[in-house]
């Protein structure tokens, strides 16, 4: 059907070029007298065929243009084309304005060329400024509806409908889904498109650690959306100009006042020296685990031995890392020990300890 429409279209813009500019094109090669060439039916017949000849060339080129055009426009967010849309008929309204003066003077190249260029110009660049300022412009308007609500329902909705932005890293962890179901995390669950593709192209990978970790975030993200009791939206949104997926992270949760949920350490700095609200799992992880103090006594079982000399490395139940001095000599064993100090970073927690016998011994 497609085709028949192109091969369609060749033969109207034929006849009508006929129409226009056979006679012109006979009178310069001196064939303007013969009779057919001033019947306007005739050279529209004739330039319809000599178009429908040149369709066996290019309509298959045209049909996948217009095939490839139109999958994009498919694809595409709707918020893309609206706002793209609204751009393109500013730049247009905008070059119309500027046109009219050179419209109306007697210049013939000025008068005919410049509208022409100003309108593709303008137009192309009101669209490009649209598509691109879209994210913006949403959030502009957001926020002036927010304006005009009362203060106790902004502040109800604020506090419901705060948008929770997960990472590709806290994804694959998998701990979130745990965390959403427990309610501790309040508000609206945002997936940006971005990193769904990090995460499907991590999925794909040939390495075989990867790909697990890539399937296992998607599996945590169909239980999300299906199992557990949060709203979860997926932004369809991109940032083009930005290449990093962190950078788009940061980013997204500017335009939209969210927080970016994680557990990387690096983009929980990027986010704090840019303003911007983050929640580190790892820091939540930290936070309920038992809290031990210097000079408590805790039992267990010394696995290896440390990095520095006679040291032993012991583990908590929870995976605490307890690094025990003078503890090489009781690999294997279960020992007393009494800690010393503790150290607290974003990255975990690790205690330090040394033998109780030692303590005793002293």
């Amino acid at each position: 059907m497609l085709k028949r429409i192109v091969q369609a279209c060749f033969l109207i813009v034929g006849g009508t070029l006929g129409i226009f500019l056979l006679p012109e094109l006979f009178t310069v090669i001196n064939l303007s007298d013969i009779p057919i060439i001033n019947n306007p039916y005739m050279t529209a017949i004739l330039g319809a065929i000599i178009f429908y000849i040149f369709t066996f060339w290019a309509v298959e080129y045209v049909v996948n243009f217009v095939k490839w055009f139109e999958d994009s426009l498919v694809k595409a967010p709707v918020t893309d084309l609206l706002f793209g849309s609204l751009g393109l008929i500013i730049g247009l309204f905008v070059a119309y304005l500027f046109g009219i003066p050179f419209n109306q003077m007697e210049i013939p190249i000025v008068n005919t060329v410049v509208p022409i260029l100003l309108t593709l110009l303008l137009g192309y660049l009101g669209f490009q400024v649209g598509f691109k300022k879209r994210d913006e412009l949403l959030s502009l308007f957001g926020a002036n509806r927010g304006k005009k609500k009362g203060l106790e329902e902004d502040a109800d909705e604020e506090s419901v409908k705060t948008l929770k932005i997960l990472d590709t890293s806290v994804i694959i962890d998998g701990r979130i889904a745990d965390i959403c179901q427990t309610g501790f995390l309040e508000g609206i669950v945002v997936i940006p498109q971005f990193v769904l593709e990090e995460l499907q192209h991590i999925a794909d990978s040939s390495d075989v650690l990867k790909r697990n970790r890539g399937r296992r975030g998607l599996d945590i993200l169909n239980r999300i959306q299906k199992e557990l009791p949060v709203e979860v939206q997926i932004y369809e949104g991109d940032f083009e100009e930005i290449q990093e997926v962190d950078s788009k992270l940061v980013k997204l949760a500017k335009l939209t006042n969210g927080i970016v949920v994680t557990n990387d350490f690096n983009l929980n700095k990027v986010c704090d020296l840019q303003g911007v609200q983050v929640l580190n799992i790892n820091d939540l992880a930290n936070a309920v685990k038992p809290v031990v103090l210097p000079g408590e006594e805790l039992k267990v079982q010394v696995i290896k031995d440390g990095k520095e000399h006679n040291q032993g490395i012991a583990y908590l139940d929870d995976g605490t890392m307890i690094v025990v001095e003078e503890g090489r000599n009781y690999i294997g064993k279960y020992i007393d020990v009494l800690v010393t100090s503790v150290l607290q970073t974003s990255a975990g927690r690790m205690i330090f300890a040394k033998p109780k016998q030692l303590e005793k011994a002293l």
